[in-house]
Formats: structure tokens, sequence, C-alpha cells
């Protein structure tokens, strides 16, 4: 091989070296992104709840967060142990009420499938028919059960489905996490305005893969947020969570343009919860 050839080589595979020893001595020590696979979820719920039998709601399968400290967002109603919350014709109904109750004017229940019902991964859907009136406020939401990286709103947060009265119809879904959150306004959150959100139902649902989180409503994608592989100040998304349904009256959010005292009693029904397993 000609010397000047052979040499030109050597200095094109030296500046090849060190340009891949520059890239990956960056002091960047995340980890990369997880691949992207299909959102593929088994057809056959791996848990549900179909409301199907009369009076309280299953206790195998629903629990109750209950007190009235306001629950960080200045909310007025005390979430009772569930005198708020009851199965007919097929429905949950959970009910907010104008009444004294515990130093409260407003009662209300918040059910949560945490110990009883808690996934890494998965297609969680709901189909529910939403509560009317100024200082609603609906919720379809997961929390984390272990809070492995801290408190709020470290641990993460996914916002299926939330809906304030005082704009009706525009139903949100939202992610929180230590780096995307209200309290910084960086939140990272989808609007659809859904004209009969309170009077017909509409299935509201999220899939939660290792790659990424999807939110839909009745089946149109609106919201998507995908695992950068930053860490989990921005993707808390690898632990067990659990499902909430709820409505809390006033607070910084739903109470913003007061309440409206005479729309009470206010009923969310969930016609069904169903969650289906992630197939990798």
């Amino acid at each position: 091989m000609n010397i000047a050839i052979k040499g030109s080589i050597c200095l094109l595979l030296v500046c090849f070296l060190f340009s891949c020893k520059k890239k990956n001595s960056s002091g960047d020590n995340n980890p990369p992104p997880p691949a992207v696979f299909e959102w593929n979820f088994e057809s056959t719920p791996q848990w549900a709840d179909e409301f199907s039998i009369d009076g309280a709601p299953d206790a195998a399968k629903w629990g109750y967060d209950v007190g009235g400290n306001g629950w960080g967002n200045n909310e007025l109603q005390f979430y009772t142990d569930g005198l708020n919350a009851s199965v007919s014709n097929g429905t949950l109904k959970i009910v907010a009420r104008k009444e004294n109750y515990s130093g409260k004017d407003y009662t209300s229940a918040r059910m949560v499938t945490k110990n009883k019902g808690d996934w890494l991964y998965g297609r969680f859907e709901v189909k529910a028919k939403l509560p009317r009136g100024r200082g609603t406020w609906p919720a379809i939401w997961m929390l984390p059960t272990d809070w492995a990286y801290g408190n709020w709103p470290n641990s993460g947060e996914m916002d299926i489905m939330e809906h304030v009265g005082y704009d009706p119809g525009r139903v949100h879904i939202t992610i929180h996490t230590k780096a995307f959150n209200h309290l910084l306004g960086t939140q990272k959150s989808a609007s659809k305005i859904v004209p009969t959100a309170m009077d017909e139902f509409h299935r509201y649902r999220i899939d939660w893969a290792s790659y990424g989180i999807r939110g839909y409503i009745d089946d149109e994608k609106i919201f998507e947020f995908m695992n950068q592989g930053a860490g989990p100040d921005y993707w808390p998304f690898d632990k067990r969570f659990h499902l909430l349904l709820n409505i809390a009256v006033g607070g910084s959010w739903g109470g913003a343009q007061g309440v409206d005292e005479s729309i009470f009693p206010a009923t969310m029904e969930v016609d069904y919860v169903r969650v289906y397993k992630f197939v990798r």
C-alpha cells in the first residue's frame, strides 16, 4: 500500500476513535432511553370492576382516603369512609354533598386501589359521566404506591381525567414529576373539549409503558409523554402505581371561581374500571 495512503487511513482512524472517546466522556451518566416497542396490551383485563352488584363498592378492590385536611390543594370537602360512594343499577356513584361533617361544609369520597390493585405499566380505562357545576373537581388518576423517589411530586402522578366545573366540558390529561409540575408551571398536559362529558359516559384512558405514556379520550389520542432516559426527576414512572377516583370541592384549581352551593349533591358515575397488562 502506498505510504501516503496508509498514513491518511491511520489519521482518519485516530480522529474517529478520539471523536468517539470525546462523546462518551461527556459526563452524562444517565442511561439511554429505552428502546420503543409496540404499544401492546392484553385484550382481557387483568383487573376490573364492572360495578354489577348493588350496595357498597367491593372492599376487596377499593379502599378510601379519609379526612378533611385540604389534601394539599385547599380543598373544602371531608372525604368519608364510604358514606359518599355506592353501587346501583350497574354504576358506581361518587357523590359530593353540602353538609356539615367533622368541621367541613362538604363531604365526598376518594376511592383508592392502593395495596389492592397496584401496577407497573398497563392500560387503564375508566368509563365515566362527570358531575356538573362550578366548584366541582372530579378526577380519575394514579399515584405511586411506594413513593420510592420521595414525596410529591418527586415520585410522580398520572392524571387520566381531570375536570373543573367552571370550565364545563374541557377534560385534561396530565403528568407531574419533580421537573414537570404545576408548582413550577412546567407540567405536561393536554386537554380536549367534550361537550357531553356531564351528560353521557365517555372513556378515559392512559397507556403506560417503560418508554412512554399516552392519553386517550374515546380512543382518540390527545396526549403523549416519552421517557427520554434523563432519570427519575423527569421519569419516575418505573415503579408501581394505584388508581384513585374522587370528587374534590373547591380548592386551588376547582374553586378558582368559587363554589356554587346550589349544585349539590353532585355525582360522578362510573360504568367500569379496567386494567390491561402491558405486553412487551
